[in-house]
């Protein structure tokens, strides 16, 4: 049946801010539905509270509310606007709890509300463990031996009955919180505790261990008459006991015979039908016994997930758009598959690649954090890899990570300890695969290795093959080595860096000698068909192998570097700006190119540039692009320091960069030239000195006194910077450091204690700057900027220290010769005004600024970087109301033994806004009085 005429207006509930356990993968399920559905005449009305997303853009909906995901908001729009239907499957567990508790007041039946895209009873079967296991007996599936429990008395009734290995998993939970394994009976009492105090209803399902069995996903679209598709299979390399969102994962799947993956379809398809019969997407989640190959149906989730994403990257079909079309009432055979442009979207997509997905942790800013994986998930982001076999995918994603390493091995990082070795391989944590890695090579046979990590024994063939061919490449040289055997390492995946290592020579000398050998990377398209069908969209990845599939046009084009895998101190708001940044340069006529690994992200749709190639943000895979493309230049300063870190690089191989050169990028990286810069302006700055060992840093610091900020420079987020108050702490901080980043200048800064904190950010043109928002921190200095609670415009600095931040903000950025976006941070004590930084770059509250004075202002900026307009050209017209707050996020909750100390290192995984109208709001008096509790060092 074609769209239903009755649904002219709804309503998607966004995510809110992002945490460990939910991502950026709902910003990108939800802008596309949002557009889906536009594109059908439907009007859209958005609520979330997350400032830094394309999802809350003007460009998104038709009306975009920046609210507290609670009840009271929802009430207040469904007020002011005729909505037909809500649609919550778009905003991950937090916008299906939402929905629950609206329905459960009676708003959705007051209103006249329908909810589409999933039922309320599919959510309560398959979020309320006791009826998940009654419905899956019902359907004749098999699921764990286990029941649940709403008290404690009868969990340790249950657990008599099941014994031990078990595991216990809390009710309407996301990330998998408070769940987790129970190996004997004296670590029961806690884990059962903390089980029924996590879930919101306060029970738990205690069921039996399947530690050890293999795991696989399966992703489906159902329509209203009962079609049903598999999008694709999933397999996790980390067997069952990892998170999904915490396993390295594969697609399609690599180990599973045939007969089992018909038997697991016929399984997901059973389950689906089971809980309801709605339109949209779904995950199923399954364990098989490697014993005897039973399946054991694990979980469903009745709506877009973080798997989808993965799915919708990996296959190129589109799941969150065609799902919003299908709660509209279209059926599959009704909509276009939107790669081909010709099919139908009735076809289930055929992979002729592999793609890996490996997750990124940030467990450096958590100390004292309990590293293992288990079954809360704790990874902040993720990359993802494609390739024309495992190996090369592999490869890839592990370039992708920004860990500094080169790949999976061959580059002299290798563990020789044998007894870590096998305890990572015993109890996972972030780098078991580099771990596996190192066994193989140390000689641990792979019996051993798969005994303890119960990884399935074709990946690790698949990783001991990578081990021979580096044994065979090492008794090469450059001049030796033969074209066959150089072929092999780069269609295995291997980066020049890696085969440089292993045959002791320069990047440069391998990427010469495979050029001239015509070793070069094609590029083909991701076309949801194994090519069977022409494809319309220009989405590649790069493979060895002799046919070509980007074709160069002659249009003038422009390279935008997107920022990587999500992390702490990196995330969302910079795919924020590079997406802005690609629709600006379309806007200017430019070809834009996007390169990027994140799967989770908008920027990696394949619709938003002209052309995307989904590829590690890594030095050979870019210069391999450019060298294909031509294209004018690169945009770096969209894509946090992970582009800005190859802007030395580009400037070498006589790349242009867009915006600001590389020259000025340097200088406000380097300290000790920046403060020159500043002394030359007569700006103040905390005095400072750069050091290179811990007895310069001693020696300087009875020169500056204490207390000291030291801090590594070219860092982002605050990585590793440190409050010291005494000699002993600096000199085993500056240890640290340097043991960490070899070689790197450290800087000590006197820190100014007690001094309120502010920052700017402006768009210049080398003539003229226009300063888009000024933002005051409420917490004091010594807090970093993203961690802090912020105001924007500032709440209690003078006319005489607003004049000076203006003035200081102008005479940096023109010093600076900056061309686009500029973030300068301030600190001010005794009515004096001191530069802490500059960054010439989109920086973290950009998007807030754009949101909270509803202008685009990396639009505006992108055009200046290009050259196509000067500042003066536009009308800049803020809309200012009150006061906006920026709301830091954190996900301490998910590391129970690490204290919540703030400090100058970025802790913090997302953010909030809230607007205020004036400054007795109780909101803002209440953080303003808890303004000092967290400040440590």
């Amino acid at each position: 049946m074609p769209k239903d005429p009755s649904i002219k207006s709804i309503l998607i509930i966004g995510s809110g801010p992002i945490v460990i356990g939910q991502a950026c993968e709902f910003d990108y399920a939800g802008s596309q539905a949002s557009r889906s559905l536009r594109e059908e005449g439907i009007e859209v009305i958005l609520i979330n509270s997350n400032p830094a997303t394309i999802m809350t853009d003007k460009v998104t909906a038709d009306h975009v509310y920046l609210l507290p995901l609670e009840k009271k908001y929802i009430k207040q729009i469904l007020e002011k606007h005729k909505i037909d239907a809500v649609l919550p499957t778009m905003g991950g567990q937090t916008a299906l709890n939402l929905a629950i508790d609206c329905d459960k007041a009676g708003l959705w039946e007051k209103y006249g509300v329908r909810i589409i895209g999933v039922d309320i009873a599919a959510i309560e079967t398959t979020e309320d463990r006791e009826k998940f296991r009654l419905k899956m007996h019902e359907l004749k599936v098999n699921v764990c031996k286990g029941a649940t429990a709403t008290s404690f008395l009868q969990g340790k009734e249950i657990a008599q009955e099941i014994g031990f290995p078990l595991v216990i998993r809390p009710s309407y939970t996301l990330g998998g919180s408070g769940g987790g394994f129970v190996e004997k009976p004296e670590e029961f009492d806690q884990a059962l505790n903390n089980g029924l105090h996590a879930s919101p209803i306060h029970e738990v399902l205690v069921e039996q261990s399947i530690l050890g069995w293999k795991e696989y996903e399966v992703e489906l679209l159902r329509d209203n008459i009962g079609n049903v598709i598999i999008i694709c299979s999933i397999e996790n390399f980390d067997p069952m006991g990892v998170h999904t969102g915490d396993s390295i994962t594969v697609a399609p799947a690599m180990t599973l015979p045939d007969t089992i993956y018909q038997h697991m379809r016929d399984l997901a398809i059973r389950m689906m039908n089971g809980i309801g019969m709605f339109a949209g997407g779904c995950n199923v989640q399954f364990a098989v016994n490697p014993e005897d190959d039973m399946i054991v149906g694990i979980e469903i989730n009745p709506r877009v997930s973080r798997s989808s994403a993965l799915a919708s990257k990996a296959t190129g079909y589109p799941i969150a758009k065609i799902a919003a079309k299908l709660a509209i009432g279209y059926n599959l055979d009704e909509l276009q598959n939107q790669i081909t442009g010709s099919t139908s979207a009735f076809f289930e997509p055929a992979l002729d690649y592999v793609i890996v997905k490996i997750p990124r942790w940030n467990f450096d800013k958590f100390k004292g954090a309990d590293r293992r994986l288990g079954l809360q998930m704790k990874s902040v982001g993720e990359v993802m890899g494609i390739g024309r076999n495992f190996q090369e995918a592999l490869q890839k994603a592990c370039q992708s990570l920004e860990i500094k390493r080169n790949g999976l091995g061959a580059d002299g990082k290798e563990v020789t300890n044998q007894e870590q070795i096998l305890e990572s391989l015993r109890h996972p944590s972030w780098n078991r695969l580099f771990h596996v890695y190192d066994a193989i090579k140390l000689g641990i046979p792979l019996k051993t290795i798969h005994k303890l990590s119960k990884i399935d024994m074709w990946f690790l063939d698949q990783i001991e093959e990578l081990l021979k061919l580096e044994n065979e490449i090492e008794s090469f040289t450059i001049e030796t080595i033969p074209a066959e055997i150089l072929r092999i390492a780069k269609t295995k995946g291997y980066a020049d860096r890696q085969i440089a290592h292993l045959l002791g020579c320069l990047e440069s000398e391998v990427h010469t000698k495979r050029h001239a050998l015509g070793i070069k990377r094609v590029y083909k398209l991701v076309d949801t068909c194994a090519a069977e069908f022409e494809a319309k969209t220009p989405y590649y990845y790069s493979t060895f192998d002799d046919e070509n599939e980007s074709v160069r046009s002659d249009r003038k084009k422009v390279v935008i570097l997107g920022s990587g895998p999500n992390r702490i101190g990196q995330g969302i708001e910079f795919d924020y700006s590079c997406v802005h940044g690609v629709l600006a340069a379309k806007e200017c006529g430019y070809e834009t190119i996007m390169i990027n690994c994140n799967p989770e992200t908008v920027s990696t749709d394949f619709d938003i540039a002209d052309k995307l190639y989904f590829e590690p943000v890594f030095w050979e895979h870019i210069y391999d692009i450019i060298l294909h493309e031509q294209p004018e230049g690169v945009i770096v300063q969209l894509g946090g320091q992970t582009a800005l870190k190859l802007a030395e690089k580009l400037e070498r191989y006589g790349i242009k960069i867009i915006g600001t050169d590389y020259k000025s990028l340097d200088l406000a990286e380097d300290r000790g030239s920046f403060s020159s810069l500043l002394k030359e302006n007569n700006i103040p700055y905390p005095e400072f000195g750069v050091i290179e060992d811990a007895d310069q840093a001693i020696e300087l610091s009875k020169e500056l006194g204490f207390p000291l900020l030291v801090r590594p420079s070219y860092v982002l987020g605050g990585q590793s910077m440190k409050i010291v108050i005494n000699e002993q702490e600096l000199e085993s901080h500056v240890i640290d450091l340097l043991k960490d980043i070899p070689g790197n200048k450290v800087l000590l800064d006197h820190f100014l204690d007690g001094a309120i904190e502010a920052e700017a950010d402006a768009i210049c043109d080398g003539e003229d700057v226009y300063i888009i928002g000024i933002m005051q921190h409420i917490e004091p200095a010594g807090i970093h900027s993203g961690d802090s609670y912020a105001v924007l415009p500032p709440y209690n600095l003078g006319d005489f220290i607003i004049r000076q931040i203006e003035q200081h903000t102008k005479t940096i950025a023109l010093a600076l010769k900056t061309v686009g976006l500029i973030n300068i941070q301030f600190a001010i004590k005794d009515d004096q005004v001191y530069i802490i930084e500059a960054n010439p770059r989109a920086s973290r509250t950009v998007p807030f600024i754009c949101k909270a004075y509803d202008e685009p202002y990396v639009n505006y900026a992108t055009k200046v970087m290009l050259g196509e307009k000067k500042v003066k050209d536009f009308k800049f017209s803020p809309k200012k109301q009150g006061y906006a707050i920026k709301v830091p996020v954190f996900s301490f909750n998910k590391f129970p033994n690490v204290n919540k100390e703030l400090g100058p290192e970025m802790k913090s995984t997302g953010e909030a806004i809230y607007f205020i109208d004036d400054l007795m709001d109780d909101y803002f008096l209440k953080i303003y009085s808890e303004r000092n509790l967290y400040l440590s060092r």
